[in-house]
């Protein structure tokens, strides 16, 4: 066999995955950089799950969505939304189909790793007011030492008022922080194991240190800081228990690389894909199939909870809509198709033995469609059929989008789980389908913006087939 006759073949026959920067059009990631403007601003101001629900109403209600209410006769075009508890929001807009046929359904979360305040959290020692605190979701403890942190959430104070906080975002606002042991008295401190290095116990979060002067009993830096509180806010010590604050990263999302060609940014797990997944709903108008974005809390804990897609208030939203068209609620969910809308592990060169090369996800290579996440033998996954990883392959590669496969590292190193697994005890056809991220559940998460552009143009075609 010649020369040529072997490259041709292997043109044939060979993968064609390329870089995205490599095939795209100057034009074409032109627009993936603008459409990140306003993911950025998207980043910035959704910082917990609430702050994220929040915004997407506001955005929904400006693109023309209204509260769905079950007693009003939903028709094609329609464009509707609820909340579950100001920390998950469904979306619909009611396709030209017959509801009987299913609906397409995209699923992200929008909570992400950080770490909360206890329900006791306000003490003093060694003159200094600190918060106790539990982190949430998996984390490297000690990456969340030594960072300007602001705080979130809200507060039910004593005569059932409901305070909203929001410290450290603007520029003159103060910012918390952890503290972390100097070098030169840490010995002890590195030999610990690097899972230990900085114990839960340890993330303590300093807010003050100035104490209250005309106090004659213990504890001045804590009373002046609980009056502090008491003044601006009216909290008492006892409403921390009904409260659900927390502490994230201070930072702003950033344009990364002198080529500006990503994003850095704290909680792009799993923002980018809800971000994305909601704006795809939101720039829909006339589907044939109705479509369906759900952003979901708790997927960093297990999904548990409900206000997690482990609860049943996605069965109940699709219901809701099924008899408010006439028709059977089980059957339209079992018609029902889903891109479980999250992220995957990047290869990072700098750390490349936990993953399998032929088979990982990379920066600038689009939208990753993953078969299966789960740990070790494909524990606690979905692992999508044959027939529907088809499905969305041939919709992607029909309507231009870039993509990739990856899983999350080598078989025996780790792995992690999705909400896919709930969507898929549903009965409905699901798939991962997400960004690439480096240095997930970081403080600082990376993400391209092709592959983020790409995201969301996969979702916008798939409520558009």
């Amino acid at each position: 066999m010649s020369e040529n006759s072997t490259n041709e073949l292997k043109e044939k026959l060979f993968t064609k995955k390329k870089n995205a920067c490599l095939t795209l059009s100057d034009e074409e990631i032109s627009i993936a950089y603008d459409f990140c403007e306003d993911y950025k601003k998207f980043l910035d101001v959704a910082k917990t799950e609430r702050e994220a629900v929040k915004e997407a109403v506001m955005l929904a209600k400006a693109n023309g969505f209204v509260e769905f209410d079950f007693d009003k006769k939903l028709k094609p075009g329609d464009k509707v939304y609820k909340v579950n508890r100001d920390k998950a929001i469904l979306l619909a807009v009611i396709g030209t189909d017959d509801i009987s046929e299913g609906v397409r359904i995209s699923a992200a979360h929008i909570d992400s790793p950080r770490v909360d305040l206890k329900q006791n959290p306000v003490y003093e020692d060694s003159e200094l007011a600190l918060f106790k605190t539990h982190y949430y979701g998996g984390i490297k403890k000690y990456q969340w030492t030594t960072i300007p942190l602001s705080l979130h959430g809200v507060v039910y104070l004593e005569n059932g008022e409901k305070v909203e906080i929001n410290i450290g975002e603007q520029e003159s606002d103060p910012v918390f922080c952890i503290t972390d042991l100097l070098p030169h008295l840490a010995a002890s401190q590195m030999k610990r194991p690097s899972s230990e290095v900085v114990k839960g116990e340890e993330l303590n979060i300093l807010i003050g240190s100035r104490p209250f002067k005309d106090d004659k009993e213990s504890e001045k830096v804590k009373l002046n800081i609980l009056k502090l509180l008491n003044e601006k806010y009216g909290i008492l010590e006892d409403d921390f228990v009904s409260a659900e604050l927390e502490a994230v990263p201070a930072f702003k999302a950033k344009d990364l690389g002198f080529d500006r060609s990503m994003v850095g940014a704290y909680g792009q797990d799993d923002r980018v894909c809800a971000y994305t997944a909601l704006k795809a709903i939101l720039d829909t108008t006339a589907p044939k199939k109705t479509a369906v974005t759900v952003l979901t809390d708790k997927e960093e804990t297990g999904s548990d909870g409900n206000t997690g897609l482990n609860s049943s208030y996605l069965t109940y939203f699709l219901s809701d809509l099924a008899e408010n068209m006439g028709a059977i609620p089980r059957h339209v969910i079992s018609a029902s198709e889903c891109l479980s809308a999250d992220v995957n592990a990047a290869v990072d060169p700098t750390f490349p033995d936990v993953t399998e090369a032929r088979n990982a996800s990379k920066i600038n290579y689009g939208v990753v469609v993953t078969k299966f996440t789960g740990a070790r033998g494909k524990s606690g996954t979905s692992d999508a059929s044959a027939e529907y990883v088809y499905r969305v392959r041939d919709l992607l590669d029909k309507n231009g989008v870039v993509w990739q496969t990856g899983e999350l590292g080598k078989v025996d190193i780790g792995g992690g789980g999705t909400v896919a697994q709930y969507i898929a005890n549903l009965d409905i056809d699901v798939i991962d389908v997400g960004v690439p991220i480096l240095s997930m559940h970081a403080p600082f998460e990376i993400a391209s913006k092709v592959d983020t552009y790409m995201a969301y143009r996969a979702f916008k075609v798939f409520f558009a087939d």
